[in-house]
């Protein structure tokens, strides 16, 4: 184990790199970040006759994202704090489920289906903002593209009392039969519709035009046509003054962690001029359309539209 006192940033990433090429678990002892309040990360403090460099735990659990390790608190002394860089295996993600021959790489069996972006707190404030911002309470007709277990209906049946919510109707897609089975007895109530279906085939269903829109991380498949895909919902499936709810993935999700930054393909690192490309074209589009368009999020970017013609 070794200990940091008032060595920089800089030397720790140089030690912690190199150490990780040969070790799955490093520990490391630096100055405790609960010493002192109010005081900046890279401040120089005093404690026993020696300088120590201050860094949040904020700091250091972002050193360890961007690692691709879990950070764990092992000891905490008076000033000191052993930290555990354990390193994470890149195989165990649900990118690299082999199941989608059955339409089940998100199924209920999948890796997939174990993440809860509800509990991730900066997606929970960024999608209840966006709620809140389309005025969620006014919508009659929802229409969710890439349902999988209905994390989304469920924000919004805890933000809205149940009367209003009893004249809403709700209608989850996804082509996952599991993830659909899933959601139909969580939400057994007749207002909730959902669909075992092809996001491309949507004409077969003869839907009614929603006045909100959601998809989270789904438009962007590899097996959908994105710009095309995305004019036909906003010109055939959403009514005329209705909202819109997109989540773009900023992220990647690697053995039960959530890694900021998009993987693009031929890139070791995140690289994530797609994403913005295909972010901007949404806001571009919809602007034309007479939309106020916000984007907020980090590891989710979500863009919000509201009409206003």
């Amino acid at each position: 184990m070794k200990k940091f006192i008032n060595e920089e940033m800089f030397e720790i990433i140089q030690y912690l790199e190199n150490e990780l090429k040969t070790n799955n678990e490093i520990y490391i002892e630096v100055l405790n970040p609960n010493v002192k309040d109010n005081i900046y990360t890279g401040e120089k403090i005093k404690i026993e006759e020696k300088e120590f460099i201050y860094r949040s735990y904020k700091s250091w659990t972002d050193l360890s994202e961007i690692l691709f390790c879990r950070m764990l608190i092992i000891a905490l002394n008076e000033n000191t704090v052993v930290l555990k860089f354990l390193k994470l295996n890149k195989l165990d993600s649900f990118h690299n489920d082999l199941n989608d021959e059955r339409n089940e790489k998100y199924g209920e069996n999948s890796t997939f289906f174990r993440i809860n972006k509800n509990e991730e707190p900066v997606f929970l404030n960024t999608y209840l903002n966006a709620l809140k911002n389309v005025k969620i309470e006014e919508k009659r007709n929802i229409l969710n593209l890439g349902i999988n277990k209905a994390d989304e209906f469920d924000v919004i049946k805890k933000l809205i009392n149940e009367e209003i919510l009893n004249q809403m109707n709700f209608v989850g897609i996804d082509y996952s039969k599991s993830a659909i089975e899933y959601s139909k007895n969580r939400f057994p109530k007749e207002n909730f519709s959902f669909y075992t279906h092809d996001i491309n085939k949507l004409d077969e269903l003869n839907l009614k035009k929603a006045d909100l829109l959601i998809s989270i991380g789904t438009l962007q498949s590899s097996g959908l046509n994105f710009k095309l895909l995305f004019m036909d919902l906003i010109q055939n499936y959403l009514e005329d003054k209705g909202s819109i709810i997109l989540g773009f993935p900023n992220c990647r999700w690697i053995n039960g962690e959530m890694i900021y930054g998009a993987k693009a393909a031929n890139y070791s690192y995140s690289e994530q001029s797609v994403l913005y490309k295909d972010v901007y074209f949404c806001k571009k589009y919809l602007q034309q359309k007479k939309y106020r368009v916000t984007l907020t999020g980090k590891n989710y970017l979500f863009l919000t539209a509201t009409s206003i013609k």
